[in-house]
């Protein structure tokens, strides 16, 4: 795939990009930029869920996990749907009831203005550290396929991806990565479908062919319930599922902000379901393509040398039809900005509005006081998307984890205290002394990694996956139940 083709692809995509964001961000204000207005319909919201719950990193490392876990990461997609429908019967009618703009609202009303506070600047960690590491993957990508061979340096390219992610989300903000995000899912599933057939007809086998193949290869294996020791153990993988989800979903304002941009408790409760299932029919089919390329490469005497560069290797240089390299790039670029998008979005509403509190100092309803909303709104985006271009920088860097396993086990330390305010709030009537907040949140990740560190020692062999997230917010919970009395109102 030659230079000329990548920059026209990426190019192209762009331009429709911003045909989308123009149209939709026309007479937009600060409502629209933090709720889209609360105008989005179901289905548009539905599809959107979808390209918000996936990434690229997603994209190019769920087909190459297949070689060495199989099919087992839908044993976590199970316990994703149980996670979906907590989320949509119980914190979705929440958020309603209580009209949140950014959901950490919800810990100040509850238990003060730190606990808020707190909550916050953990979802801002949390996310500026995982979106620009999901922003890091895809630039390495780029970079070795166009900027390289342009003689362009890494942080430039950083700089103009981040350039582009702020420019599209300036002034339409969710209702912009609404669109932007169904966009993103419909050039993701079509360019997975194609990429399958077409390497369906290089296998040269028919479509019930390539299904026997599947069935029949190593690497169609779902459940594993033989050893709990096992990382890919099904109850593990499941139980950790339905947390992760709730806390990386229910709790996370990029995640939400799409949800609570429906018209109605009910819409967003329906988007919610239907997206979750055709979640899982997308990662199916992600899961059939990762086989499908490993039997492909098998049949043509190659090896990769990891699975994240299993996709791009055999759409780019393996020997199939060009539109393969194209779909892929396209699929590639699309679900990047859209990702950095929506994690720009969020984390300048709930920065705007949970850490500087512009929104309490402020009348936003009337036209002085929405006006300077509006101009720190527009600083603090900028700042964003500066600090997440330098992070992405400096992973370029320093980097040399994978990808998906640095994001969820990230994940699982910085969400544990947020999924434990969250519980605690639900689950008892007991106030929280407000010193106490911050100091459990910091020392439970601590204990955390520590049992985590030396789990196969202390447990006979035992190694924590994912699941260090329950661990986490058990000892968060029980910390602030320490710190807790009775509520006299």
């Amino acid at each position: 795939m030659g230079v000329g083709a990548i920059v026209l692809t990426i190019a192209g995509y762009i331009a429709l990009l911003f045909v989308v964001a123009w149209r939709v961000s026309r007479n937009t204000d600060n409502n629209t930029f933090f709720t889209g207005g609360r105008a989005t319909h179901r289905v548009v919201a539905s599809i959107a869920m979808v390209g918000a719950a996936m990434s690229g990193v997603t994209y190019i490392s769920v087909p190459g996990t297949v070689a060495v876990d199989g099919f087992s990461y839908l044993q976590t997609c199970a316990g994703f749907f149980v996670g979906y429908v907590v989320i949509a019967l119980v914190l979705v009618p929440l958020y309603y009831r209580m009209g949140v703009v950014s959901l950490y609202e919800y810990l100040d009303r509850r238990f003060g203005t730190v606990a808020c506070s707190t909550g916050a600047w953990f979802f801002f960690v949390a996310k500026i550290l995982s979106a620009s590491l999901r922003a890091f993957v895809i630039c390495v990508v780029l970079q070795g396929l166009l900027y390289d061979k342009l003689g362009i340096p890494f942080g430039v390219n950083a700089l103009i991806m981040m350039f582009f992610v702020w420019l599209y989300t300036r002034r339409g903000g969710v209702k912009s990565v609404v669109w932007v995000e169904m966009l993103k899912t419909i050039i993701m599933v079509c360019s997975i479908v194609v990429c399958i057939v077409l390497v369906i007809n290089a296998l040269g086998v028919d479509m019930g062919g390539a299904i026997r193949a599947i069935v029949e290869s190593d690497y169609s294996r779902v459940l594993f319930c033989d050893d709990v020791l096992d990382r890919r153990y099904f109850w593990k993988q499941f139980v950790a599922g339905a947390f992760l989800v709730i806390a990386m979903t229910g709790l996370d304002q990029d995640m939400m902000q799409t949800v609570l941009s429906c018209r109605s408790k009910e819409d967003a409760q329906r988007g919610l379901m239907s997206s979750i299932v055709v979640q899982i029919v997308v990662i199916t089919l992600f899961l059939s393509l990762g086989a499908l390329l490993y039997l492909y490469v098998g049949s043509q005497g190659v090896s990769v040398a990891r699975g994240d560069d299993l996709f791009g290797f055999v759409a780019i240089e393996c020997g199939l039809p060009a539109i393969a390299g194209i779909l892929f790039l396209l699929g590639l670029v699309a679900s990047t900005y859209s990702s950095a998008g929506s994690a720009l979005t969020a984390l300048t509403t709930s920065f705007t509005i949970d850490i500087l509190k512009l929104c309490k100092r402020y009348d936003v309803g009337s036209a002085e006081g929405g006006a300077i909303v509006a101009r720190y709104r527009r600083w603090v985006h900028t700042f964003v998307a500066l600090v997440m271009a330098g992070i992405i920088i400096c992973f370029g860097r320093w980097s040399e984890g994978g990808a998906i396993t640095l994001i969820f086990t990230m994940a699982s330390y910085t969400y544990g205290p947020l999924l434990a305010l969250f519980s605690f709030g639900l689950l008892t009537k007991r106030a929280l002394r407000s010193w106490a907040i911050p100091i459990v949140s910091i020392v439970a990740p601590i204990i955390s990694y520590v049992v985590a560190s030396h789990s196969k020692v202390w447990f006979g062999g035992y190694e924590f996956s994912y699941e260090i997230l329950i661990l986490n917010a058990m000892i968060a919970f029980a910390g602030l139940y320490i710190a807790s009395y009775r509520n006299s109102k």
